[in-house]
């Protein structure tokens, strides 16, 4: 193997925990990263961090084709540049593709504020990696990998992982199917989960119908709405104009309510009538009042 640069190794026992400093620019980013790195404020924060303190917690690497590639520790490495820290701690494993992509996610999917987006990605990336993995045998073991995980979905074991239900992980993977408009949505909380669950069975030629007539109309699916849309792609019937007549109807809690105080209609009614019947005297007298105004305009 053709020598690599390493400086300042700190030598344990245990050859994974090596702590190794190497040059930012010799570590290229994971292939399809799913987490944004964003110079937002907690990213400036770390980077004074890195200013005062240094990297604390060391990067995850691995060798491919003799080069680095990062596994773990994108934002760290952000933060580093940022503070012109150009050398980092990092430790150097030997990880398979599947492995390097289960490492790199379970590293961040504890993260605060991950975007939906992000959830959506990691989790598929992860679940791939394990279906791959599964029907693999172990070393010194010919039972496949999946016999050790005692028959359980890799949506399950995602979700024990995670801390989610098997349906909610299947709900984040299905916002793969979006285009990134609705998707970028979805992140901005225009569109909610439920409903853009329901937009992603629909073709992408359908989603970008959909996104002209959002644009258009200046509104969203609801959860109703969206199942009606997928409905009609199920039965290869949807259009712009079924798209436009579904958008263009009132969403339920769109309806305008009209809300009186009690405390102004409650001299006409005797103290403790409840609001229920407050409110079919008040219908019915609206009916009384509306039929006397019809007979007046009759006789005139």
């Amino acid at each position: 193997m053709e020598e690599v640069n390493v400086y300042n190794t700190y030598v344990t026992n245990d050859e994974n925990k090596k702590i190794y400093y190497l040059d930012v620019d010799e570590i290229s980013d994971f292939p399809d990263h799913p987490y944004y790195v964003i110079e937002d404020e907690s990213l400036m924060e770390l980077s004074e961090s890195i200013k005062k303190y240094g990297v604390m917690v060391p990067l995850i690497v691995r060798l491919v084709d003799n080069k680095y590639q990062m596994v773990a520790g994108h934002r760290r490495k952000a933060a580093s540049i940022l503070a012109e820290r150009y050398r980092v701690p990092c430790i150097i494993k030997e990880l398979s593709n599947e492995d390097a992509i289960i490492t790199m996610v379970d590293s961040n999917i504890q993260r605060e504020n991950i975007l939906p987006s992000e959830k959506a990605f990691a989790y598929k990336m992860r679940m791939d990696a394990i279906k791959r993995k599964g029907g693999r045998p172990r070393k010194n073991n010919v039972v496949p990998l999946a016999h050790n995980f005692q028959k359980k979905t890799s949506r399950q074991l995602i979700g024990e992982q995670v801390g989610e239900s098997q349906d909610q992980v299947r709900r984040y993977i299905r916002l793969t199917y979006l285009i990134k408009p609705l998707l970028d949505m979805v992140d901005m909380k225009k569109i909610a989960l439920r409903p853009a669950v329901e937009l992603s069975y629909l073709s992408s030629e359908s989603q970008e119908i959909l996104l002209e007539v959002m644009t258009e109309f200046d509104c969203t699916p609801s959860h109703a709405q969206a199942i009606q849309l997928r409905k009609l792609e199920e039965e290869q019937t949807i259009c712009l104009f079924a798209i436009e007549k579904i958008l263009s109807e009132q969403k339920g809690n769109q309806k305008e309510q009209l809300k009186v105080p009690v405390e102004k209609i409650q001299k006409y009614f005797s103290p403790g009538t409840s609001q229920k019947t407050m409110e079919k005297t008040i219908i019915e007298a609206l009916e009384m009042y509306y039929r006397l105004k019809v007979q007046e305009r009759r006789k005139k």
